[in-house]
């Protein structure tokens, strides 16, 4: 097989849908945008996670530690606390604009104004193998709903084609198996 055909065969073989041509110039569009929200979701997620440990963090924290997890698996993990406070000027001021804010799933617009579009909740960042950061999912506190809210689908997330905690597994010596759930 050419290499065409052998990528081809391959993404049959993984339910894949093949990769996109790097001669294409909407190709080229759409990736220079993934690999902003790339850079923006890891810096959200920094954000988020310094957040937990800040005072305005502190309800959600405990909410964490309550439910068993520990500073050490809080901070492997990269768990956050997206409290209210919108992240939107926060990000901004890092050089991302609000376009690139709304691609990512973290903000959406209304009345001109940018909302967060994660309040109040627990955030878990989605990392595939390669370190890179997908997207969120977030744990309502109390009884606000949805109870889990997760990035919708973006350039650079699809939640059918990534699962939670993967870049722990590739560093992960001598596995011999993996039991999704």
């Amino acid at each position: 097989m050419d290499f065409a055909e052998a990528v081809a065969h391959l993404a049959e073989q993984l339910h894949m849908p093949l990769p996109e041509l790097q001669n294409d110039p909407e190709y080229e569009r759409r990736r220079s945008l993934k690999e902003r929200i790339y850079l923006l979701n890891q810096a959200a997620a920094k954000l988020y996670h310094q957040t937990l440990w800040e005072p305005q963090g502190a309800a959600i924290l405990a909410y964490v530690q309550k439910r068993g997890l520990s500073d050490a698996v809080i901070r492997r993990f990269g768990i956050g606390a997206a409290t209210g406070a919108s992240i939107a000027q926060a990000l901004i001021s890092q050089g991302f604009t609000p376009d690139e804010l709304i691609a990512a799933g973290l903000v959406y617009q209304r009345e001109g104004r940018l909302q967060a579009m994660f309040r109040n909740r627990a955030m878990f960042p989605i990392i595939d193998a390669y370190g890179h950061v997908l997207g969120f999912g977030g744990r309502a506190m109390g009884d606000a709903q949805p109870k889990y809210l997760n990035t919708a689908d973006t350039a650079a997330f699809n939640k059918r084609f990534n699962v939670f905690a993967a870049n722990l597994l590739r560093k992960t010596k001598g596995l011999a198996r993996v039991i999704l759930v």
